[in-house]
């Protein structure tokens, strides 16, 4: 969906399709059918845009072969679909029964996350509307925090300079402009604006910058409106927004039924306790309140006494968007766990998982309108 915000300045509005499991090119265009259209159709709009998930083999497939993008792009088109936007963090097997730790390899200090994330853009260059002012890819925080040390840190650094590089080159033979953001994440060697604004220092930041995950900032129990003044005083650029609520609960008992195999649930409270994942928590002597990674429908509440960082998103909206011009301008809704929801809140069709994401979007629409946004 397209927005436009009070300024003139379009506002890009989709879903991420990494809830889906597709990982080759005729898989991705069935889910298209399956979850795409149907979304769209049931919010009413002539165009939905996708934040799609390529996993590594498909995005290096798409990059080599013109016909194959140039069919991906025609098959959007003609069921109303754009894409502006990439998530570039999982690599590959994302819908793996574990995942954990795993989503974080291939990190920043290799060859193959730097030749992923130039397929990715070389694709997006292949997809973005011809009106689209640029296109924006999200990439891991540089590597989960162990191991890491200078050597490492130098070698990402290495990997940053040749993506900004091979970003200018695309540029250059496009004409379309593709930003990288990085994506803050709790465990992460970034994990907060603040490590952002230290290790992203120095970087090109026409093509480099922070991909805001509203759940993650939530986590880190960073307030919107200070974390945003760190990212300016670094002078990294916003390029994409991750619309997403985490858990939070003063009883952490209440969690159990979250606690669940695939995906890594860090878990933090309010005095700097951490815990990387739930089931640690749990067991252990963690004080409460907790925050917990695990990515929860917008729109729906869960049973009291959990609630969400829901507070933590309208504040950050307010702050990106509430002013004489938004501080960014792609807006992508990230719940990617609804497959491992409890039982009792799972979709057990694609019309129903359909139906839930479209009714996330109507939550997002509807607090950008609250906040001035235009149709």
């Amino acid at each position: 969906m397209r927005l436009r915000h009070r300024s003139g300045t379009p506002l890009h509005l989709g879903y991420c399709t990494n809830v889906h499991p597709a990982e080759d090119l005729d898989g991705i265009i069935a889910q298209l059918d399956t979850y795409a259209v149907p979304i769209r159709e049931r919010l009413g709009t002539g165009v939905l845009g996708l934040g799609l998930w390529l996993a590594a083999p498909v995005a290096g497939a798409l990059a080599a072969d013109t016909a194959a993008l140039t069919r991906l792009r025609a098959e959007l088109t003609a069921r109303g679909l754009e894409v502006v936007t990439l998530n570039g963090f999982p690599y590959r097997s994302f819908h793996d029964p574990v995942v954990k730790q795993a989503v974080y390899h291939p990190d920043w200090t290799t060859r193959a996350r730097l030749s992923y994330t130039l397929d990715l853009a070389h694709v997006l260059a292949g997809l973005l509307p011809d009106d689209a002012e640029r296109g924006s890819v999200s990439t891991l925080p540089l590597a989960w925090r162990h191991p890491w040390d200078a050597h490492m840190a130098g070698e990402a650094a290495r990997r940053l300079d040749q993506l900004a590089a091979g970003l200018a080159a695309i540029q250059y033979r496009t004409g379309r402009l593709i930003r990288v953001g990085f994506e803050p994440e709790p465990g992460c060697v970034v994990e907060s604006t603040a490590q952002a604004a230290a290790h992203l220092a120095g970087v090109d930041t026409e093509r480099l910058g922070i991909c805001l995950d509203l759940a993650h900032l939530a986590c880190a129990w960073e307030q919107p409106a200070a974390a945003l003044k760190t990212l300016r005083a670094a002078g990294l650029p916003i390029v994409k927004v991750q619309l997403s609520a985490a858990l939070e609960s003063g009883d952490p008992e209440a969690l159990r039924e979250y606690d669940e195999p695939r995906f890594l649930h860090q878990t933090r409270n309010p005095y700097g306790g951490a815990v990387d994942d739930l089931d640690e928590a749990l067991d252990g002597e963690l004080p409460g309140p907790w925050r917990v990674h695990y990515h929860v429908p917008l729109h729906a509440a869960p049973e009291p006494p959990l609630t969400t960082t829901i507070p933590v998103l309208r504040e950050a909206l307010r702050e990106l968007v509430g002013g004489r011009r938004p501080l960014c301008d792609h807006y992508d809704v990230e719940t990617y766990t609804w497959g491992v929801l409890p039982p009792a809140l799972r979709p057990t069709t694609p019309d129903r998982l359909a139906a839930g994401i479209a009714d996330e979007l109507d939550f997002a629409r509807t607090h950008l309108l609250d906040l001035g946004a235009t149709p």
